[in-house]
């Protein structure tokens, strides 16, 4: 097994691991037993157990953010908001425990990793406000406090992970488009 390899068979189990006992209630001996690896052979890879949570949560951000800019190059502001929820949505079908552990292990992060995701995380935020007011903008949307309103949005989706389960009886787009309607409906002008 390669170098990359094992550091992302770590990752993954750390992420199954810490969304399922939480960051504090897990151990680097938790995590050495369900890899079959030793304490020393994790550390060879990752210098504690905060760093893997830190890597967790870059790389959640980093897709996160990459399908927030897909979404920004959708001309209509109402194709791009739909865009920009599914590809939010679908991450946290796809990857469940990283996007459980991003969202929860942020106030377990040093102060520096906690500064760099919070950094990306307001980038996330700062493409669909971008979204938000280009609606505005084009007159597409009503007039609304697009920091409000992208807050709400982000609200709904990440509180999809106290009760969507993946492989349930709606996929996460699904979701997506049924909270899409539902803001979209908030959004515009009565009188269009």
């Amino acid at each position: 097994m390669t170098e990359a390899s094992t550091k992302t068979r770590i990752l993954q189990e750390a992420a199954r691991i810490f969304a399922e006992k939480g960051y504090e209630g897990a151990s680097m001996q938790d995590l050495a037993q369900a890899l079959g690896l030793s304490k020393a052979a994790l550390y060879h890879h990752f210098r504690s157990k905060e760093e893997i949570l830190y890597q967790i949560s870059l790389l959640a951000l980093s897709e996160l953010l990459a399908r927030g800019e897909r979404a920004l190059r959708e001309e209509d502001p109402r194709r791009a908001l739909l865009l920009f929820m599914e590809g939010h949505a679908r991450y946290i079908e796809e990857n469940h425990p990283f996007f459980v552990v991003m969202l929860q292990g942020l106030a377990s992060l040093s102060l520096p990793h906690r500064e760099e995701t919070v950094r990306l995380r307001d980038r996330h935020e700062a493409n669909l406000r971008r979204i938000l007011q280009k609606g505005v903008d084009q007159g597409v949307f009503r007039p609304v406090d697009v920091a409000l309103a992208g807050r709400a949005v982000l609200s709904l989706l990440n509180w999809m992970i106290r009760w969507f389960k993946p492989g349930g009886p709606m996929k996460a787009e699904e979701v997506a488009r049924k909270y899409w309607d539902l803001v979209l409906r908030g959004l515009q002008d009565g009188n269009l």
